[in-house]
């Protein structure tokens, strides 16, 4: 099954890499990793995507909190959540294609950020399923020439997961 999960870490240098390593020393696949500052500089939020066994996403969660820069971490997966992907397309437009183009573009509620023909990008923010169901819609229209993704992140409802511990 896949599972997000979302780990506070301390900004220090070395992080990143002390928990990509308890991955790739146990084996296990990241599918995808998104870590960015949080409100707080002292911390920033890791968000990761793994595939895994109930037993093995539990490993891999207690493995996670025996790291010490991890303060704490969700699998926003087991709870109501938020899910959102970035997707960054950039498509040859033929002529023929330009109407369809952005008439699928504006009715997915996409943005366009260079309208070139050659270089034609957009943006779309959605969930992993829309974003791929867009691609694959355009690519019928048009020739797909790069695919940016973020990866998916991912907010608990209600009340703040994965909270920095108080001092």
């Amino acid at each position: 099954m896949r599972h997000i999960i979302s780990v506070l870490l301390q900004n220090e240098a070395g992080a990143l890499t002390r928990v990509a390593s308890l991955f790739s020393t146990r084996g296990y696949n990241i599918d995808s990793l998104s870590v960015a500052p949080t409100e707080d500089p002292a911390f920033s939020r890791l968000t990761l995507v793994t595939i895994g066994s109930d037993a093995v996403i539990d490993q891999i969660n207690k493995q996670l909190l025996k790291l010490i820069d991890v303060v704490s971490m969700a699998d926003m997966t087991q709870g109501d959540h938020i899910e959102r992907e970035l997707l960054l397309l950039k498509l040859k437009v033929p002529e023929a294609a330009w109407d369809r183009v952005n008439d699928t573009v504006r009715r997915e509620g996409a943005r366009v950020l260079d309208d070139s023909r050659a270089a034609y990008t957009v943006e779309l923010t959605s969930t992993g399923g829309r974003i791929d169901a867009f691609v694959e819609k355009m690519s019928n229209l048009a020739a797909i020439t790069s695919v940016v993704r973020s990866g998916p992140m991912a907010l608990a409802r209600g009340a703040p997961a994965a909270a920095p511990v108080p001092a």
